[in-house]
């Protein structure tokens, strides 16, 4: 989960020189709005700019958020995947660049934006809205080419300081170089007892100049001592790269550096692993090795391609990473386009990615059908995982009319992901394109227009919503496609309550769900349960409406399901609290919002937060009332919706929050509403506040994670710096010598890494910032 301070990855590997290009790019960053770092794949374009971030934080109030592009293949969905990783959104049914603006207009932050070349002309656009109209926001991007937005300043990363092999130093003065330290220190995790001695510090030194500085030629390179010697990897080193500059004149040097040392690498493999290599390039992000011998294992073993994991992941080809007992795979970016290249030159990248596309949408269609069961956390986590692959596969089989139809049926599959995780734009968009795309007489496209209103019916969109209705039954009634009847009238009359059409809704539910009891459909019997138990509950008998929704209840258990349980508990909260069981209404609430937090429901979370907001006002606890209503707003806008998009919830939300801001005054409650909302809280901690979880120890604050750096008396100069103090009214406040203030500034600033008196004062601000916010965060 997030933590207030931003979503930068931490370093999994020691950092290493670049202090010039940090302080470059700080200095850039104070002066233009957009930065954007270029530079050839491997040069360190995406931990510069993490460094840089990481060092920078605490100058923006709202921190430094970091969206990762690589795994974005389709410029359309940038804003989509802008949103998300910033779990940030506005209410709109639109998907456009509003969205963002919307959210980010009052924030001060620092936004990254890392890999952005394949889909530049996406992010130009995005780019140039935020600069225009977020006057708080800075971006700072990586790419291979510049953005080229106005007011842009563009640095390109150097490759790492490397020795003039003409005029080499001593032996003894090797670690003057960057590159040559960061070769010692990834020489040294490839082969721990590695040493540089007197015999061997001059071949590292012209091993470093033949890498070109390039930090992933390095660190490919220094993988290589675990069977070869220093001088051995640098007298091949050297002769491979002469042969290979003759042969790529028009290509820049440091391009021909790394090429050349992938190429070494792919050459040193065996056939077998070069195989398995170019076939694992389809994937995109992680992957597991269930799904790479699947892949990959067209002509091969299950144990050939473990066989040729192990080995690629000793090569430093494949990168391993384990989560929580699972280990998963991934082939850094520049290796993998490499593969893609190979696999094209063999002739197998079209079969390859179908056998991709088989595997993905298998898992689709397997999480679709035990959707209904104990598993359904499980499912969620391992999804979210393979969330790269599930858009790679679906890009490809859209752009293809041969498999436009197995995009179809796997963007339906997946329709409960797309809720849960509130990509609900995103799911539009692939089922738009997708039933464009593909004929009218593939199977899937009843069920797949019933969906596409499903999710237009949470965006608000309910004309929308109508319209595809009617294609979806037209086509039902055509092909005798009856199982899809009872869904269809279900999304028709739930589209009726939000309209607040109650008797048409509870008609057509209701028979719904007789339908879906004759064909002894679960989860139609569940969905409609929910639907017609809040129906009737809250519009026509309260005791009607709780029976059917304790009948889900039960239903759900009984199966160890949980998200038509949360739901059903939030619809019981909902008509307790309209009949004033506030105890009762209070339990259900909090209970239904356990259960959503366990599968990260958003959307779940925001209702139940709304409702536990209204019970705290009927209650005469207004004060959290209040508070609950602005988390809730929050919540909100992650899934980028509102109460407002639903008549019949719509009053309800507008009537419990003007008797709230009545009963505490304007000031009062706007003050506990935007405590409520604080940029600070995680969504862990608006959930633990909502269900008044108390937490013995503070919460953690960007002080607790990083101890402070200064002593006390540097503490006391910081925060007269802040204060607009010079040195000279420093030492007169404090009765020393200038000269002392002067050694503690620049002590503070070393310190902190920063270069300027105003990154102190910002420093200093959002330290105090920090505090404030954990005596505020609720417990």
């Amino acid at each position: 989960m997030r933590e207030p301070a931003g979503n930068l990855p931490a370093d999994v590997t020691s950092f290493v020189g670049r202090r010039r290009e940090i302080t470059l790019t700080k200095r850039l960053l104070a002066e233009s709005r957009v930065v954007t770092l270029t530079g050839p794949g491997g040069v360190g374009k995406t931990r510069l700019a993490m460094r840089v971030a990481g060092n920078m934080r605490r100058s923006f109030r709202d921190k430094a958020w970091c969206v990762g592009l690589e795994d974005v293949r389709d410029g359309s969905l940038v804003v989509d995947a802008v949103i998300e990783q910033l779990a940030i959104g506005v209410p709109s049914a639109g998907e456009d660049l509003d969205t963002v603006v919307e959210q980010l207009k009052n924030r001060e932050m620092l936004l990254v934006l890392d890999n952005c070349e394949h889909v530049v002309d996406d992010v130009a656009l995005l780019v140039d809205a935020v600069v225009r109209w977020c006057p708080g926001v800075r971006v700072l991007a990586t790419s291979r080419q510049s953005l080229g937005v106005a007011g842009e300043a563009t640095m390109v990363v150097p490759p790492l300081q490397v020795p003039d092999i003409e005029h080499l130093p001593p032996p003894e003065a090797y670690e003057q170089f960057a590159s040559v330290r960061l070769f010692i220190d990834r020489a040294r995790a490839a082969v721990p007892e590695f040493e540089v001695t007197t015999d061997n510090a001059t071949a590292l030194m012209r091993l470093c100049y033949h890498l070109d500085g390039n930090p992933l030629a390095i660190e490919l390179a220094a993988v290589r001592l675990r069977s070869l010697s220093l001088q051995q990897l640098e007298e091949r080193l050297a002769e491979r790269y002469d042969l290979l500059t003759e042969g790529r004149r028009g290509a820049p040097a440091r391009q021909q550096t790394l090429r050349a040392l992938i190429d070494w690498s792919y050459e040193l493999a065996s056939e077998q692993d070069r195989l398995a290599w170019a076939r694992m390039s389809v994937f995109s992000g992680t992957f597991d090795l269930a799904a790479a011998e699947h892949v990959a294992s067209n002509g091969l073993t299950g144990s050939d391609v473990l066989g040729a994991i192990h080995s690629l992941v000793d090569k430093s080809v494949l990168l391993r990473e384990e989560d929580g007992g699972e280990v998963r795979f991934r082939l850094p970016h520049a290796l993998r386009e490499y593969g893609q290249d190979k696999l094209e030159e063999f002739g197998e990248l079209t079969a390859i990615r179908q056998r991709h596309l088989t595997w993905f949408s298998d898992l689709a269609g397997r999480f679709a059908a035990d959707w209904i069961g104990p598993d359904q956390v499980a499912w969620m986590q391992r999804l979210r995982k393979e969330q790269g692959n599930l858009r790679t596969a679906l890009q490809n089989a859209a752009a293809d009319p041969e498999t436009a139809g197995t995009a179809l049926g796997m963007a339906t599959d997946l329709w409960q992901y797309w809720v849960i995780r509130g990509l609900n734009g995103e799911a539009r968009h692939w089922l738009e394109q997708v039933l464009a795309n593909t004929p009218r007489e593939v199977p899937e496209r009843v069920r797949a227009l019933r969906v596409s209103a499903w999710f237009a019916l949470l965006h608000g969109d309910l004309d929308n919503v109508q319209s595809i209705l009617e294609q979806a039954t037209v086509l039902a009634t055509q092909r005798g496609e009856e199982a899809e009847k009872p869904y269809l009238a279900l999304v028709r009359g739930l589209t009726a309550f939000a309209d607040n059409d109650t008797a048409r809704a509870a008609t057509l539910v209701e028979d719904a769900l007789g339908q879906f009891r004759k064909r002894e459909s679960l989860a139609g019997e569940l969905f409609a349960l929910f639907g017609l138990g809040m129906i009737k509950g809250l519009d026509e008998s309260a005791e009607t409406g709780l029976a059917l929704l304790a009948e889900g209840i039960r239903l759900s258990s009984e199966h160890g399901e949980l998200y038509w349980q949360s739901y059903a508990l939030w619809a019981s909260a909902q008509i307790e609290a309209q009949h004033g069981d506030l105890e009762r209404a209070d339990a259900a609430a909090k209970k239904a919002l356990r259960l959503q937090w366990q599968l990260d429901n958003r959307l779940g979370i925001a209702f139940s937060i709304d409702t536990l907001a209204r019970i705290a006002q009927q209650q005469g606890k207004y004060d959290r009332a209040a508070r609950l209503f602005g988390a809730a707003a929050s919540v909100w806008d992650v899934v980028r919706a509102t109460p407002g998009f639903w008549a019949r919830f719509a009053a309800d939300h507008d009537e419990h929050q003007a008797q709230t801001r009545t009963a505490l005054g304007e000031e009062a409650f706007q003050e506990a509403f935007d405590r409520g909302r604080g940029r600070q809280l995680s969504v862990q901690q608006i959930v633990d506040f909502a269900l008044e979880v108390k937490r013995h120890s503070r919460v953690r604050t960007e002080e607790n994670v990083h101890p402070m750096p200064l002593t006390r008396r540097e503490r006391q100069i910081a925060d007269l710096v802040a204060r607009g103090n010079t040195n000279k009214e420093i030492a007169e406040n404090l009765v020393i010598a200038q000269r002392t203030v002067e050694g503690h500034v620049q002590n503070i600033l070393t310190k902190l890494d920063f270069s300027s008196r105003a990154q102190i004062a910002g420093w200093v601000t959002a330290q105090r910032t920090a505090s404030e916010a954990s005596d505020t965060v609720p417990r």
